[in-house]
């Protein structure tokens, strides 16, 4: 169970707009978090779950692709600790999964196929930290319809 407040905060933005299809209403929540944890300053966890959703939110797939990439780069500084202290069941190496499918999927929509096969790879060589729940269902599903689509292309 997440007890982290911001944690918390962060998944109200993303019931707003995976629930509710308010996607400007939770940009505006997660920009108000983000100035609220200090940007790329605050906690690793923080900026890595809040960057990942922000991501999601962005009209403009370049910036979807910044907000990704600071998602990764947070990620890898965090600790499998620092994700059990928060109350998140996944480990670490569950995350990079979908950040990885994440940033394939930005790079195939930039028609930079070459680096979207390597995030792809790297997302199918991790997707073992994760079991087999409705996430690690949605993640495989990504992975899937990434790669026929990179296979079209």
């Amino acid at each position: 169970m997440i007890i982290d407040a911001t944690l918390a905060r962060i998944n109200e933005g993303v019931q707003l707009h995976h629930h509710q299809g308010r996607r400007a209403a939770a940009r505006d929540v997660f920009t108000q978090i983000w100035d609220e944890i200090g940007g790329e300053q605050g906690d690793p966890l923080h900026v890595c779950v809040l960057a990942h959703s922000m991501a999601d939110v962005q009209d403009d797939v370049h910036q979807e692709l910044a907000w990704d990439l600071r998602a990764l780069a947070a990620a890898d500084l965090l600790t499998d600790a620092r994700v059990t202290q928060a109350g998140v069941t996944l480990p670490v190496a569950g995350l990079y999964p979908s950040l990885h499918l994440n940033l394939a999927e930005c790079y195939r929509k930039l028609g930079d196929l070459d680096r979207a096969r390597e995030y792809l790879q790297r997302a199918q060589a991790g997707i073992g930290a994760l079991g087999d729940d409705e996430y690690a269902q949605l993640i495989r599903g990504g992975l899937d319809r990434v790669a026929q689509q990179l296979a079209g292309e």
